[in-house]
């Protein structure tokens, strides 16, 4: 039967040396109660051995008895010291070190004599050989290490270095440092974990000139988020990659911390033209309020209370309604507002036509006037949009007649007449004509949906009113 167990042994790709193979196989038949001899229960143990490797870090399962894989180190903890009930060595020691290869990342939990050994001879960007035994932990999956040793033959691609910019960002990697602007927050959320104990939840969303990332606060970080102001720089201080939905979230932790910093960092947003989106696109969208809708509040399924306010947005190249949910209804934006929508859903709307959902995993970027509707200079002969069109005697019933801008030109304004719906009745009432929208100020007592027509000088961006019928 020896023969046995050393021809299922040489069949396996294994660090297990053939000594401890045996003492495996006579624990299993032992412990089986003579249902196996040893060649059944040297199958059995070369089975659970070949369960043990992954093909990546990714495929590390807290359910698993035993794991095996190879990866790089991206960090190196403190080592830190805690109590145990034992008489012998009543110190025990544990260092945290996280890894990663180009599947995902995972952190290593190293005890006594190996966490010693690791804070003075591992280093970052290293490549480890370990084996251990995965569980959930507290950011993730945890593999409490039982042997690990330094691979200076192998190599995993996964970028280590001091400060990452969002382009930089990869699954996998860990202590992430990264400045960007903060382009929205969002709200605490809480939640109850597994052990009974609730935490904490929220969401950045930062952009740097490469692009934007959502940045998720866990905790004693969570509060962070009410702390910031749209537009702050800040810097991600340890923050580690996840994916979430497809995406690359940048998660930061008790180790991490998100601070304001002096630096110039500016986000512009790569959009897409209105005329080009499609249904279930995820899209960033930019270009002037036309026209904004009281907002509206409704129940929920579960009793809670929920709001919505819907905006319609013109670039050159057509509209769009943009509903905004949440918190979202609440921004002080409206017509003649640049605004740049980043991560909206393209959905079906009213009458066939297409709409974009702003919702949590949304931003709303106010925009420097003159950045959507081509006043840096643009030749593109499309012209201004919203209130823009307006000035400089843009009259959009005349901006074609060149002979018409003499008779009501004075060094006080330009006289223009507009006719459009009302879609704001208070003073200044804003009138809609389904291709732009209109400032007036008036005391006339106007209602919702009613189409007037206004004439008067249009000063500073607005329609002052002479005449309105």
């Amino acid at each position: 039967m020896g023969d046995d167990i050393e021809d299922v042994y040489g069949d396996l790709d294994t660090d297990v040396s053939l000594e401890e193979f045996r003492d495996a196989v006579e624990s299993k038949v032992e412990q089986m109660g003579g249902l196996a001899d040893e060649e059944t229960a040297a199958m059995l143990i070369a089975h659970e051995l070949e369960d043990g490797e992954v093909n990546g870090v990714a495929d590390v399962e807290p359910e698993m008895d035993e794991v095996k894989f190879i990866a790089k180190v991206t960090s190196v903890g403190d080592v830190r010291t805690f109590e145990r009930d034992d008489d012998e060595d009543p110190e025990g020691r544990v260092v945290n070190v996280d890894v990663a290869d180009e599947t995902g990342s995972v952190r290593l939990s190293l005890w006594d004599e190996q966490a010693e050994g690791a804070k003075d001879q591992l280093e970052v960007g290293d490549v480890l050989r370990v084996k251990g035994r995965p569980k959930d932990g507290y950011n993730g999956i945890e593999v409490s290490a039982d042997q690990v040793e330094v691979d200076n033959d192998e190599e995993i691609d996964v970028p280590v270095q001091d400060e990452y910019r969002v382009e930089d960002l990869s699954l996998g990697i860990s202590d992430v440092n990264l400045t960007g602007e903060v382009l929205g927050t969002e709200e605490v959320r809480t939640f109850d974990r597994d052990d009974g104990s609730e935490g904490k939840v929220s969401n950045v969303v930062l952009g740097d000139e490469t692009g934007r990332v959502r940045v998720t606060l866990w905790d004693d970080q969570a509060e962070t988020a009410t702390e910031l102001s749209q537009g702050e720089v800040v810097e991600v201080v340890d923050g580690y990659v996840r994916e979430r939905d497809g995406s690359l979230e940048l998660h930061v932790g008790d180790r991490g911390a998100v601070e304001p910093v002096d630096a110039d960092v500016a986000f512009v947003p790569d959009t897409t033209v209105i005329e080009d989106l499609e249904l279930e696109d995820i899209a960033d969208i930019s270009g002037v309020i036309r026209s904004a809708d009281p907002k509206r509040t409704f129940d929920r399924d579960d009793g809670s209370e929920g709001q919505v306010r819907n905006v319609r947005v013109q670039d050159d190249t057509g509209d769009i309604r943009v509903a905004l949910w949440g918190d979202k209804a609440d921004l002080d934006i409206g017509p003649g507002d640049e605004v740049a929508f980043v991560d909206v859903e393209i959905q079906d709307g009213w009458q066939d036509d297409i709409e974009a959902s702003a919702g949590w995993q949304s931003s709303v970027i106010p925009l420097a006037d003159g950045a959507t509707t081509g006043d840096d200079g643009d030749d593109s002969g499309s012209g201004p949009t919203g209130l823009s069109a307006f000035e400089d005697g843009n009259d959009p019933s005349s901006a074609d007649d060149s002979s018409s801008s003499d008779d009501g030109d004075t060094d006080d304004g330009e006289e223009v007449e507009f006719t459009g719906v009302v879609v704001q009745a208070q003073n200044p009432v804003i009138l809609d004509d389904g291709e732009e929208t209109v400032s007036v100020e008036t005391d006339a007592d106007v209602t919702l949906g009613q189409e007037v027509t206004v004439r008067g000088l249009l000063q500073d961006g607005r329609l002052r009113a002479e005449e309105l019928h």
